[in-house]
């Protein structure tokens, strides 16, 4: 006999990306086999990641309209519909300490699509998240006034928690209330929170990069460990999410036939002159504006942006 008490409010989204994803608020559920015993629920593997998640047979996961069955749950419903009579491969459900989510991946055809002879060359940073050459900047969503009020939120609400584990403190340890339960829910609410405007801008500017239609995309191997040492960029660099960005444009680009290379990690971008290619040895990390010995005067972001894009010709 099977249980399963669950918010019947479910959603999903379908992306390009090969991939369907459903979610809905809550999952909780118990089965139980024919005897009196029952049995646990699915446990996420890793113990050092805190993300939830569990496998599910490819096999004995159904779908229909609205609703997709769940190895040893039973049926949920969905909000859109995944596409019917495909071959689902890797079926995983996961909890981002809010919503349920069912990923499921299913083969497209390949798209024909007709490119330009443009070559992009993009170069990343934290002042703006990326400078292309064809002169688009696309902005550091932290340091947007949304982003300020959220992270203003999580640091009140962080202090409120500590302050409590030391009024709960007895001998060495410390007790957890249900205050502080609720409390740290808050707190994970607002990190998914925060992690999904991050990765919603990354989405929009890959995406937008992508629809220009170029040929080949140049894209600077950054040193992101190494850059994290530095105590006093580490948190804005860890913010910017170079990693999934590089990520998202590398699927992205595949689906759409668009040649992505790297430059060489050691190459002096930002110090060449994109005019004569001479190489400013001087230059600094407070230089904004790149001045050539030659007269050429040029934003830093887009002339490192534009030597990317020379670096593969």
């Amino acid at each position: 006999m099977l249980q399963l008490p669950f918010d019947p409010m479910l959603s999903a989204a379908v992306h390009q990306s090969q991939t369907v994803v459903c979610h809905g608020p809550s999952l909780s559920f118990m089965y139980s086999d024919s005897s009196t015993a029952v049995a646990d629920a699915p446990v996420s593997t890793s113990k050092k990641k805190s993300r939830v998640s569990f496998y599910n047979d490819n096999v004995k996961l159904k779908v229909k309209e609205k609703s997709v069955l769940i190895e040893k749950v039973g049926w949920i419903k969905i909000k859109e519909q995944i596409p019917i009579d495909s071959k689902y491969t890797n079926p995983r459900i996961i909890y981002d300490n809010k919503y349920w989510y069912l990923t499921v991946g299913i083969e497209v055809t390949e798209k024909n699509i007709s490119l330009t002879e443009e070559t992009i060359g993009i170069d990343l940073g934290i002042i703006n998240l990326a400078t292309c050459s064809n002169g688009e900047i696309y902005q550091n969503i932290n340091k947007t006034k949304r982003v300020k009020k959220i992270e203003k939120k999580l640091k009140r609400l962080q202090r409120k928690l500590s302050k409590k584990y030391l009024l709960n403190k007895k001998e060495n340890k410390f007790l957890e209330t249900k205050n502080i339960i609720k409390l740290k829910k808050r707190i994970k609410l607002i990190h998914r929170k925060l992690a999904n405007i991050r990765n919603n801008h990354l989405h929009q500017t890959t995406t937008s990069i992508v629809k220009n239609k170029p040929c080949k995309i140049v894209l600077e191997d950054l040193n992101v460990k190494g850059m994290m040492k530095n105590r006093h960029l580490s948190k804005a660099i860890a913010n910017q999410c170079f990693h999934e960005f590089r990520r998202q444009l590398e699927y992205k680009c595949k689906l759409n036939n668009i040649e992505l290379a790297f430059a060489n990690r050691f190459f002096p971008s930002s110090k060449t002159c994109s005019s004569c290619y001479e190489i400013k040895r001087d230059l600094k990390l407070k230089d904004r504006i790149f001045k050539c010995s030659c007269g050429f005067v040029i934003d830093r972001d887009l002339n490192a942006s534009i030597n990317l894009k020379n670096y593969c010709c």
